[in-house]
């Protein structure tokens, strides 16, 4: 296995790359947060990126919002680029774990993973898009389990509460849970709210290349899971949720394939009961139901076009009604902002039989914490590594591409997250 240990030649426990993007900024301040959570209490870190005066600059602001004046003198700078595979080769070479924060990922993210596999040096982004997530699994995991490197994608809002808000009501569950539905719903205060505009480029692409998606998977030639228990009825298109008590949609982004992926795993190497999984998102009342409506045509009408989507990466505030934009949120708007997702969990209880007759329990569970996108995404992808560091014995056995359940099933992930404002609780 790589190891989780620095050394003279792999100076870094941490490496963040891509420090100056929107989130990177973020991702910066929570490692310097929580920096004594490290191995022995300390964490040995360092940022990457194209400019070196930029990265002074992440670190100037890092120290003044952190008031840790010491930041912009202790912490190194490593300049690398996508596009030179000799700077991505020397920055793995000094990292155990490589923080890539460099999106969007179907564009940028296959070098840095291949560099991680080749190095010697572990791996963690924040991606939801499930064509480059699926696509390094196929690509590159057995490479990985040969190297003993693990590359963990989805570690940020997609798809941490989502994955193992599954596997915590699996566990609290007392018998045998077969089928979770979960419902994600947002709020913002007084300032409102939006996302930066690198995720809305990712929905576009993502949409515009869903059928690349599909001759993908075919390559994996998985089996079906196995339904235990009654099958889980999908939902319509559009509904009015009595869970959340407004109208609710799908969930568009990777949850539900990063969630099936995980239950393989967990079926197929720990031969464990897979769960069922549909993921559905709030989007409030009639007001908001002809908003999106609205946007949601227009999207779906430009992004078969390439003329379209350059509209729709131009002006990502005119068409997503101001949900998205270039700017991203305030720190005032992230503030005032935050996410709950409830999970509704069915099953059977202890000393009955799965395969026959219908579910006789239920369990519902949440998981809620702060603003999704860079409060709640940096807390998790750095509460990941630092658990990846301090639990390398709970991690799977061998390295390989994999989810964020598949790797932190077994370990306190889910502890720590609490201790950090991200909760999971039974209801």
């Amino acid at each position: 296995m790589a190891s989780f240990s620095t050394s003279s030649a792999r100076p870094y426990h941490i490496i963040i790359f891509g420090a100056t993007g929107f989130t990177g900024q973020f991702v910066v301040e929570e490692v310097a947060r929580t920096a004594s959570e490290g191995p022995k209490g300390t964490l040995k870190w360092a940022i990457a990126g194209r400019s070196k005066a930029k990265l002074d600059k992440v670190l100037e602001q890092a120290a003044a919002v952190l008031s840790k004046p010491e930041l912009a003198s202790e912490v190194d700078v490593i300049v690398a680029d996508v596009g030179e595979p000799d700077s991505l080769a020397a920055l793995c070479k000094q990292a155990v774990i490589v923080l890539n924060c460099v999106g969007p990922y179907r564009f940028f993210g296959e070098p840095v993973v291949k560099a991680c596999v080749e190095n010697g040096a572990h791996y963690l982004d924040i991606s939801g898009e499930p064509q480059f997530l699926e696509s390094m699994q196929l690509n590159y995991h057995n490479q990985a389990a040969e190297k003993g490197v693990y590359i963990v994608g989805a570690c940020g809002f997609d798809s941490i509460p989502a994955d193992m808000g599954v596997i915590y009501t699996r566990d609290q569950f007392k018998g045998t849970l077969t089928a979770v539905e979960s419902f994600l719903t947002a709020s913002a205060g007084p300032e409102g709210g939006c996302i930066h505009d690198g995720t809305w480029q990712s929905a576009i692409y993502g949409l515009a290349d869903s059928d690349k998606l599909r001759s993908l998977r075919k390559k994996f030639g998985h089996k079906p899971l196995p339904v235990v228990g009654a099958k889980m009825k999908r939902r319509g298109a559009l509904f009015f949720s009595n869970e959340v008590q407004q109208y609710a949609i799908p969930f568009m982004g990777t949850d539900p394939s990063v969630v099936k992926r995980t239950q393989r795993y967990l079926h197929e190497e720990l031969n464990e009961t897979p769960v069922q999984y549909g993921a559905y998102a709030g989007v409030g009342g009639i007001s908001n139901l002809f908003k999106l409506l609205f946007a949601g045509m227009m999207f779906w009408l430009l992004v078969k076009f390439s003329f379209g989507r350059n509209l729709l990466i131009k002006y990502p505030e005119f068409f997503s009604f101001g949900f998205f934009s270039k700017a991203g949120p305030t720190r005032k708007q992230m503030e005032g902002s935050s996410f709950r997702f409830g999970f509704f969990g069915e099953g059977y209880t202890e000393g009955v039989d799965p395969t026959e007759g219908k579910p006789n329990a239920k369990i519902r569970t949440t998981v809620q914490g702060p603003e999704a996108g860079y409060v709640a995404t940096p807390l998790a992808m750095v509460q990941a590594a630092i658990t990846m560091l301090n639990e390398s014995k709970s991690l799977p056995k061998t390295g390989g591409v994999y989810t964020p359940g598949a790797t932190f099933a077994k370990t306190t992930l889910i502890d720590r997250l609490n201790k950090h404002g991200i909760q999971f609780s039974v209801l």
